[in-house]
């Protein structure tokens, strides 16, 4: 009974061994009849050396190229305030008027201290000070040239014994004495005429006090602020408005210590701001700081941006491309042969015909090209457009 148990059992084992074997036969017949893969159709571009424009990434803040705090120059009371914050003004625009009352009198009065003066001294409006054209220094030498003439016709009547010793004594002191007034009077003429210069001194300062009355605007801008209104009363010094030239505007860069050979004055600036996301405003660098800033070890670079339409604002945040002074050749393709996944940018480069996939570094974008900083070499062929269709080692074939 055993026997015939056993041969039952390996008649089964080799009908299943049997079926095995033809089915991984049919298997292999199978796979070795699929046809393969069709080549992916892809455009190449070549990979081209040329000198770029290359640019230092920096960032900064956009001021006011001025700012002035305006105050009052004199005191008083405001009686006007023809601006509002905003307003456009040009240099020696009105900003704020003072009540000139007082400083119209005190001006009267100086210019009449001086007429009063200048009329003592004889002088014309116009006509330069001569201490001998002045009245009292004329008299005074008349009666000089008067007691000469008679002393010079007694002393001739003495040497002919008509006259006495006593009365020749006598014109001799007149002489002296005639000589000392004329000398007196030039004196006196002197010190009216220092007089004078301090008289038209304090008229020149009423003046300037009346001129200050009207507080101008030191340049043309905008008003950012009018801290006075009318019936204040202002001192000296007192601050009425704040007056902002922002056409053009100042951005100081903060540039790393290493490009410091690199950065000239008169250099383009490239500057994009948040507000405006697609455009590129164009700048130039006005000034470079002498020395690096110790505690940074980095250099300040100011550079200035037009600004006519008004629509750049001070204390933007700016992010600024300074072009360094001479192209350097870069690796180009165009921007499409780069496919770039969480963060990894790679290239397919055509080897016969199929593609190898290449790890890339990008740099400088060129239009609607890019750099490759590492990863081919110049007169290899890309794939122009994977567009996620290709895979390291999947075979092409060129479009027409």
């Amino acid at each position: 009974m055993i026997p015939k148990v056993q041969s039952v059992l390996l008649a089964t084992l080799v009908a299943a061994a049997g079926l095995s074997t033809a089915a991984c036969s049919g298997e292999r017949t199978s796979a070795q009849t699929l046809p393969a893969p069709a080549p992916i159709s892809i455009h190449v571009a070549t990979v081209q050396s040329q000198p770029i424009d290359r640019f230092i990434r920096v960032t900064g803040s956009l001021a006011a190229d001025e700012h002035a705090e305006v105050a009052a120059e004199t005191s008083g009371r405001v009686i006007a305030t023809p601006v509002e914050r905003g307003t456009q003004v040009s240099a020696g625009a009105l900003l704020v008027r003072i009540s000139a009352t007082e400083a119209d009198a005190q001006l009267r009065e100086a210019e009449a201290n001086a007429a009063q003066i200048e009329a003592r001294l004889g002088l014309a409006p116009g006509q330069a000070f001569d201490p001998i054209r002045v009245p009292e220094v004329m008299n005074a030498k008349a009666s000089l040239d008067w007691a000469e003439a008679e002393f010079s016709r007694i002393k001739a009547l003495l040497d002919q014994k008509v006259v006495s010793q006593s009365e020749y004594d006598q014109r001799l002191t007149q002489v002296q004495a005639a000589r000392q007034q004329y000398l007196a009077a030039q004196n006196g003429a002197e010190q009216s005429y220092r007089s004078l210069i301090a008289a038209r001194a304090r008229v020149d300062l009423a003046r300037k006090t009346t001129a200050d009355t009207a507080v101008k605007a030191p340049f043309s801008g905008l008003v950012a602020e009018r801290l006075v209104s009318t019936g204040d009363y202002v001192t000296r010094g007192t601050k009425v408005a704040t007056v902002v030239k922002i056409d053009p505007l100042r951005v100081e860069l903060t540039v790393p210590e290493q490009y410091l050979s690199q950065v000239k004055t008169g250099q383009p600036v490239r500057l994009s701001v948040d507000a405006y996301p697609e455009e590129i405003f164009n700048a130039k660098v006005r000034f470079v700081s002498p020395a690096l800033k110790t505690d940074q070890r980095a250099l300040t670079v100011e550079a200035v941006a037009p600004n006519a339409d008004g629509r750049l604002k001070p204390g933007l945040f700016a992010t600024a491309l300074l072009q360094l002074p001479s192209p350097a050749p870069a690796l180009l393709v165009p921007g499409s042969a780069v496919e770039t996944v969480a963060g990894t940018s790679r290239v397919y480069v055509l080897k016969g015909d199929q593609v190898e996939e290449r790890i890339v570094t990008t740099g400088e974008r060129v239009g609607d090209r890019i750099e490759i900083a590492t990863g081919v070499k110049a007169g290899e062929k890309v794939a122009a457009n994977p567009r996620g269709k290709l895979t390291d080692g999947a075979r092409v074939q060129l479009e027409n």
